[in-house]
C-alpha cells in the first residue's frame, strides 16, 4: 500500500500545504518570465503507484512553479525519457521492477553516461530488504531512500520539496558559474572586438543565476559621456541583451520602445546608483569617469532582502571587473588604432592581413600602400596642424570611397588599403581623389605614389606582404610623383639580387676588397697633368670586378656610402701625399661626395680632420658633388659648401645637366669647376650631339667656373672640346684609372 492507515489530521495537512503556497508566492516575485513547471519522473511497474503519487502531489505550486509528471514502467523506459527530457528535476525510482535491482541498475547510467548530475533521485521500494548500501547512495548522489509503506502525503511532499530545493540550488550554482566563466573569458580575451559585449552577456547570465531568473527579460546598456566644445554629451547604447530584447543590441536605448525600461536605465545611469523598483531593477556598474554600464532586470515585484544584498555585493565586484575590461579595451585601442585619423594603425593592418592570407579568398585580394607626395614639404610650408588636417581629410575620403576595404594608416604619410583586387587598380585608387579633398574649407589637390601587391603572390607572413608592397612603393616613388608600381616576380628577383649584392658589399668592405684607382686629369691646352680623380673599385675573391654603377647606388640607399666615402677620402689624401713626396708637387685630388655623406652633421669636421691627418693642403683637395645635393635644401647645402670652400677646398659640380635641378643652382652653388658628363661627350661625334657641351662651356665660363669634360676617348672629341674652349679633360684617351703604384710609374714616364 502507498499510504499507511494512520493519517495526519486535516488541520496539519492544511498548514503544510499553506507553507508550500507561501514559498511559491515568494519565489514568484523573481520575474514575469518564470521558468516552466518542475518535471517529476515516476518510475514504477505498478500503475497504481503512478496514480497514487500524482493524486497526492498535484495541486499546489512548489517553490513558485507547477508540477508536471512523466511516467515510465521499466528501467529501459526511464532511460529513454531521461534522454529525451534533459530538464527533469526529480525522479521517484522503484528499486524492484523487471528485476530485483532494475532501479538500482540504472542509477550509474543516469549519473555517468547521461551526465545528469543535477537530477535528484529518490529511491522507493515496497520490499525493505532490497535497500541499497551506503556506498551506492554516496557514490551516485542518491537524494533519499523511502519504503512505500512509510510515505504519507505529507512525507511525500517533504521529500519532493527537499529534492526540488536541492535541484534548484544546483541549477543556480551552475548558472552563476556559467556567468563567472563568461566574465573571466571576456576579461581574458580583452583584445577581441566583442570583449565588452561578452563581458556584459556574462553579467546578465550571472544576475539570472544569482537571483533565480531566466535570462529572458534583462538588458545591459552602456553610456559614453564625451565633451565636445566644452559641452557633455551622453550616448546610450545596448551592448548586450537576452530573450526578446536581443534584437536591440548595438542600437540606441530609445529603440527598445518600453518607456519603463528606458526611464529606469536612464535614471540609473544619471544617478549612478542601483535602483530597485517594484516593476524592475536597474543595476549600476561604474567603468571609468566617462563610461558606465547599467543592467535592467524585468520583475513582477520587489526583490527579497537577500537578493538585494547579493546584488549590491555583485555590483561592487563586477564594477571593478568592468573597469579592468575598459582599461584593457583602451590599451587595445592605443595599440591598434590611430586616433588622429580615426583609422586602424599598422599593427591592426598586420593582424587583418594575416587573417586574410589564411582565408580561402586570398586569391582575389590585394594590398595597396598610398604615400602622400611632398607631404614633408607641405608640413614645412603650411605647418603641422595643416598637415594633420590633410591626413584626416585623406583618411575620411578613403574610408567613404572604399567601404568594402580595410583602410589603415601604416606610417606618417602612408595609408594602407586591403581589399578586393578589382577595387584597387591604379584607375580606381587615383579616381578616389579625382575631386580634391577639402582642408580648412578649401579644396586641396593631392597626389600619391602607390605600391600594390597581390595576396596571391605573397609567400610569407603579413609583414612579408607589407614589405612586398613597400618595395613596389619605392619603385613608384623612384619614378617621380603620382606614379603607380605593381609588385611582380621580376621586382622580387631584382630585390633579392640587390639584397644579396648589399650583403656581399658589406662583406667586401669589411674584408678590404674595395680599393681606389686614380684617373689623371689634364689641362686641355698644355696637355699637362693637373690632378686625379679617386675612383672606387670592387674585385670579388674570385677575381671578378663589380662595376661602380651597380654597387654605388646600393651603398647610397643602405647608408654604407658614409663609411665607404670616409675611407676613400682618407686613402685618396694619403695617395696624394705619396705622389707629392715622389716628386710631383702641385697636383690636386678630386673625391666624390654623396648626398648621404653631406647629410651627416659632422661631415665638414670629418673632411677637415682627414686633411689634418694627411698633411695635404686644403687647396690640393677638390670635392665633387652632383646636382642631387639640392635634396638637402639650398640653404643647408650652400652653407656647408661655403664652409669647406672658405678653407681652400675646391668644389666641382659633377654630371652637370643629367639631373632635374634648376640652372639657378649652378649660379647659387659655391663652386670652382663644372664637369661635362661623359654622355654629352660621347654625343660629340654625332651631327647634333655637341649642342649640350657647346652650351655648358660658355655658361660655366660666364659665371667664373672652369669646365672639365670627362669620358674623352677619341682625338675628335678632344679637338671639338678644344674648339669649344673647354679647360680640362679626363678619359681613356689620356689615361685609365690606375692603382697608386701604377700611377707613380705612369707619372715618371710623362714629359716634364
Amino acid at each position: 500500500m502507498l499510504w499507511p492507515t494512520k493519517r495526519l489530521d486535516s488541520q496539519v495537512e492544511d498548514d503544510f500545504l499553506q507553507l508550500l503556497d507561501d514559498e511559491g508566492a515568494g519565489a514568484s516575485q523573481h520575474g514575469k518570465h518564470r521558468p516552466g513547471p518542475w518535471q517529476v519522473l515516476i518510475v514504477d511497474d505498478d500503475q497504481g503507484v503512478h496514480d497514487a503519487t500524482v493524486l497526492a502531489l498535484q495541486g499546489p505550486t512548489v517553490l513558485g512553479r507547477q508540477l508536471k509528471f512523466l511516467h515510465a514502467f521499466s528501467a529501459a523506459q526511464a532511460l529513454e525519457v531521461l534522454k529525451r527530457e534533459t530538464d527533469v528535476a526529480v525522479v521517484f525510482l522503484d528499486v524492484v521492477m523487471e528485476t530485483a535491482d532494475a532501479g538500482l541498475g540504472i542509477v550509474g547510467t543516469i549519473r555517468e553516461q547521461l551526465g545528469l548530475t543535477r537530477l535528484r533521485i529518490v529511491l522507493r521500494t515496497g520490499q525493505p530488504g532490497y535497500a541499497p548500501d551506503l556506498e551506492v547512495i554516496t557514490r551516485y548522489d542518491i537524494n533519499d531512500y523511502r519504503v512505500k509503506s512509510e510515505l504519507t502525503r505529507s512525507r511525500l511532499f517533504t521529500t519532493l520539496v527537499a529534492s526540488l530545493r536541492a535541484y534548484d540550488q544546483l541549477c543556480r550554482l551552475d548558472a552563476t558559474r556559467d556567468g563567472l566563466e563568461k566574465i573571466v573569458k571576456a576579461s581574458a580575451q580583452f583584445i577581441a572586438e566583442d570583449g565588452l559585449r561578452s563581458f556584459s552577456e556574462g553579467v546578465i547570465t550571472q544576475i539570472a543565476g544569482l537571483i533565480g531568473l531566466a535570462p529572458e527579460g534583462l538588458v545591459c546598456c552602456e553610456v559614453n559621456r564625451d565633451a565636445e566644445d566644452g559641452v557633455e554629451h551622453e550616448r546610450f547604447r545596448v551592448v548586450a541583451a537576452a530573450g526578446r530584447y536581443r534584437q536591440y543590441i548595438d542600437q540606441d536605448i530609445s529603440s527598445i520602445g518600453d518607456v519603463r525600461i528606458v526611464h529606469l536605465l536612464t535614471r540609473c545611469l544619471h544617478e549612478r546608483r542601483n535602483l530597485l523598483e517594484d516593476d524592475g531593477v536597474a543595476l549600476y556598474f561604474p567603468v571609468h569617469e566617462n563610461n558606465a554600464l547599467a543592467a535592467f532586470i524585468d520583475t513582477d515585484g520587489p526583490v527579497s532582502q537577500v537578493d538585494h544584498y547579493l546584488l549590491d555585493v555583485f555590483c561592487t565586484n563586477i564594477g571593478l571587473c568592468a573597469a579592468n575590461v575598459a582599461l584593457v579595451t583602451e590599451l587595445r585601442t592605443q595599440a591598434y588604432f590611430d586616433r588622429l585619423v580615426a583609422l586602424p594603425n599598422r599593427a591592426a593592418m598586420v593582424n587583418e592581413l594575416d587573417t586574410r592570407l589564411a582565408g580561402a579568398d586570398r586569391q582575389s585580394y590585394s594590398l595597396a600602400l598610398l604615400d602622400v607626395d611632398a607631404f614633408a614639404e607641405t608640413n614645412d610650408l603650411l605647418g603641422h596642424q595643416y598637415g594633420d588636417q590633410l591626413l584626416m581629410a585623406i583618411a575620411r575620403r578613403l574610408r567613404e570611397a572604399l567601404p568594402d576595404c580595410f583602410v589603415a594608416r601604416v606610417s606618417g604619410d602612408v595609408f594602407g588599403v586591403l581589399g578586393p583586387s578589382n577595387q584597387l587598380t591604379d584607375d580606381c585608387l587615383y579616381g578616389v581623389f579625382h575631386t580634391p579633398p577639402k582642408v580648412g574649407g578649401f579644396e586641396r589637390p593631392v597626389t600619391f605614389s602607390i605600391g600594390l601587391a597581390d595576396l596571391r603572390d605573397m609567400t610569407g607572413s603579413a609583414l612579408d606582404g607589407i614589405k612586398d608592397a613597400h618595395i613596389a612603393l619605392k619603385r613608384a616613388k623612384s619614378a617621380g610623383q603620382g606614379q603607380f608600381a605593381h609588385y611582380t616576380t621580376a621586382i622580387a628577383t631584382e630585390t633579392r639580387d640587390r639584397t644579396r649584392l648589399l650583403q656581399d658589399l658589406r662583406m667586401a668592405f669589411s674584408h678590404g676588397l674595395l680599393f681606389p684607382h686614380y684617373q689623371p686629369q689634364f689641362d686641355l691646352k698644355s696637355g699637362k697633368v693637373v690632378g686625379f680623380e679617386a675612383l672606387l673599385r670592387w674585385r670579388t675573391e674570385e677575381g671578378q670586378f663589380i662595376p661602380p654603377d651597380r654597387f654605388i647606388p646600393v651603398a647610397e640607399q643602405s647608408g654604407l656610402i658614409v663609411a665607404m666615402g670616409a675611407q676613400v677620402l682618407n686613402n685618396a689624401l694619403a695617395a696624394l701625399k705619396t705622389i707629392h713626396q715622389a716628386g710631383f708637387p702641385g697636383l690636386r685630388m678630386a673625391v666624390n661626395v654623396s648626398v648621404m655623406q653631406m647629410r651627416q652633421p659632422n661631415f665638414v669636421a670629418m673632411v677637415q680632420s682627414a686633411l689634418e691627418a694627411s698633411g695635404v693642403a686644403p687647396q690640393e683637395l677638390e670635392l665633387e658633388v652632383t646636382e642631387s645635393v639640392a635634396a638637402l635644401g639650398m640653404e643647408v647645402m650652400v652653407e656647408r659648401l661655403q664652409t669647406l670652400r672658405s678653407t681652400g677646398i675646391a668644389i666641382a659640380i659633377d654630371d652637370f645637366g643629367t639631373g632635374f635641378s634648376s640652372l639657378s643652382y649652378l649660379d647659387q652653388l659655391p663652386a670652382d669647376r663644372v664637369k661635362i658628363d661623359r654622355a654629352f661627350v660621347n654625343a660629340l661625334d654625332s651631327g647634333t650631339g655637341g649642342r649640350i657641351a657647346d652650351m655648358i662651356v660658355p655658361l660655366g665660363h660666364k659665371i667664373g667656373l672652369k669646365v672639365l669634360a670627362e669620358g674623352v676617348e677619341t682625338e675628335a672629341q678632344a679637338n671639338i672640346l678644344l674648339e669649344l674652349g673647354c679647360d680640362e679633360v679626363q678619359g681613356y684617351l689620356y689615361g685609365r684609372p690606375m692603382p697608386l703604384d701604377a700611377l707613380l710609374d705612369w707619372l715618371a714616364k710623362q714629359p716634364s
